[in-house]
């Protein structure tokens, strides 16, 4: 090899090394950036309430019982709210889950006339707000006796336009030659369903069911609507009260936020690679 050649060689080598290193400098900066806000809080949630907001970040004393106190404060019954959050959470998930399985089977593998219609108008719902959808579902819980219950929180939210959509254009992945292989065996649709379409559409499931249970475990407006209790309050109404019992004591409001978002952070890191495969399986696929 040529001196010029090795130069141009070298020169190339450390154009991509230093590009790389480049790059790779701005996304740890950017990652720091967004992690800035969440690392304050976990750090002030530790605090002694008069170094909350001292420019020094780490606190003189670590005050550990800020979370105990929280839990077993007496006017506030936030392991209830827990609770009630990932229990109303869990159900709509697993419901959301069976309900849009059966849905986009059915829009997916079923031919029945005016299918693609149906499809068309019930996808159309996505783009009417829940605001405007809110007072009709109050008054056909009030007309169902379901105010103040936890029926009344599960059942509204079990049945999602974007949950069928997004499992229906999975489930049109499938090859067709599953399903008349198994009838020619003598399986009917719910066992073609259940043990064909179901299994493979798995990571659908679970990207569904990530985004379900998110979505609901943060839900404000339809329990401040709906809930009177206060033992049937969720989290985030529990935080209101939280906040308005505790007012400047702001490093117990942050240890209440910590163990607030503590569940989605969890689910997240466990199933992150379900949820980037399932992603990536309905963009190429799909």
């Amino acid at each position: 090899m040529s001196t010029t050649s090795a130069q141009r060689t070298f020169a190339a080598w450390w154009f991509r090394a230093g590009r790389f290193h480049v790059s790779h400098a701005f996304l740890v900066v950017f990652s720091l950036t967004m992690l800035l806000p969440f690392l304050w809080m976990l750090l002030a949630s530790v605090k002694p309430q008069n170094e909350v907001e001292l420019l020094n970040p780490f606190p003189t004393v670590w005050q550990w019982e800020n979370y105990l106190e929280v839990l077993t404060h007496k006017d506030i019954s936030f392991g209830r709210y827990y609770f009630n959050s990932l229990f109303v959470a869990a159900w709509v998930t697993f419901l959301a889950c069976f309900t849009s399985s059966l849905a986009g089977y059915a829009f997916a593998r079923l031919r029945w006339p005016g299918r693609d219609h149906v499809f068309k108008l019930y996808l159309a719902t996505m783009m009417v707000p829940g605001v405007v959808t809110m007072i009709p579902n109050y008054t056909l819980m009030v007309k169902l006796h379901l105010l103040d219950s936890y029926l009344g929180l599960v059942i509204p939210a079990s049945f999602t336009a974007f949950g069928t959509f997004l499992l229906r254009q999975f489930m049109l992945t499938i090859p067709p030659s599953l399903d008349e292989a198994a009838r020619i065996d003598g399986a009917s649709h719910w066992r073609i369903f259940w043990d064909i379409i179901l299994p493979l559409s798995r990571p659908g499931l679970i990207v569904l069911a990530i985004f379900t249970f998110m979505g609901n475990y943060g839900s404000f407006f339809w329990p401040l609507v709906l809930i009177k209790s206060e033992h049937l309050r969720t989290l985030p109404i529990g935080m209101l009260f939280f906040d308005t019992i505790y007012g400047k004591q702001t490093n117990l409001i942050m240890a209440a936020s910590v163990m607030n978002i503590f569940p989605l952070i969890l689910l997240f890191i466990v199933l992150q690679k379900y949820l980037v495969r399932g992603i990536q399986l309905g963009a190429v696929k799909g």
